[in-house]
């Protein structure tokens, strides 16, 4: 069995050594960028499963990276930001990032966090492979066997993670989704209390459904989840 592939892409050589050997040691193969720049060249080689992606940078830093990839990048993306910088993190995700990570962070964490998005992904693949099933609920359907999206007939492109987040939602439609199940199904981790990932993935989804339709489409139940209305009167 062939063995995952990262991409790290962090100015920090010391760092990005260390963690080569420790992954390489788990199992999987490392590829290092030094800059934004020669990252950004790296990122469309198709053998990568993983980017892990600093924000600063020379050349280009971990924000522009993320902008020239745009929305129709699929692969995994887990951003690492400085500790306590709620305003990079929450960019990043605005952005396209999957998750985030904030530096200093134990290897365990780390690796904790790449095997749970492995783990997604396997999971996201089994299912595909049982299901073919399409999805339509409120002007908008999802085809499982294509992975495509669309709203009042129009197509939106969303990230891997953004795309799971939706389906869980559109299967459980007219019900309550709690953000610890859309964490733990979605970014394999339980929610921590201060966690705004799962906040801005699904505002990320409303922002491009909204795009294409002025109906809304999810209602934030304060404390308690998320709903996919039905588009029926009161659901």
């Amino acid at each position: 069995m062939t063995s995952k592939h990262i991409l790290m892409i962090d100015d920090d050589t010391e760092l990005t050594a260390l963690l080569t050997e420790f992954l390489n040691a788990e199992g999987y193969r490392v590829s290092c960028c030094h800059d934004g720049a020669s990252g950004l060249a790296k990122t469309f080689d198709e053998s990568i499963d993983l980017i892990l992606l600093d924000v600063m940078m020379p050349k280009l830093n971990g924000f522009d990276i993320l902008k020239a990839l745009g929305e129709h990048h699929q692969t995994p993306i887990l951003m690492l930001t400085a500790k306590g910088d709620d305003a990079d993190r929450i960019l990043g995700l605005r952005l396209g990032a999957d998750d985030y990570l904030a530096k200093p962070f134990h290897h365990q964490e780390l690796l904790a966090r790449i095997n749970a998005i492995f783990r997604r992904i396997d999971i996201i693949k089994n299912k595909q492979s049982i299901s073919s099933s399409t999805l339509t609920v409120n002007e908008v359907t999802l085809d499982n066997a294509t992975r495509q999206i669309t709203c009042a007939g129009s197509s939106v492109e969303l990230t891997g993670t953004e795309y799971e987040m939706l389906h869980l939602l559109l299967q459980f439609h007219g019900q309550i989704v709690s953000k610890d199940k859309l964490s733990e199904e979605v970014l394999g981790r339980k929610l921590n209390p201060f966690d705004r990932s799962i906040d801005m993935h699904v505002s990320n989804i409303r922002r491009k459904l909204m795009a294409h339709s002025d109906a809304e489409k999810i209602k934030t139940v304060r404390g308690a989840g998320y709903i996919f209305l039905t588009g029926e009167a009161g659901a």
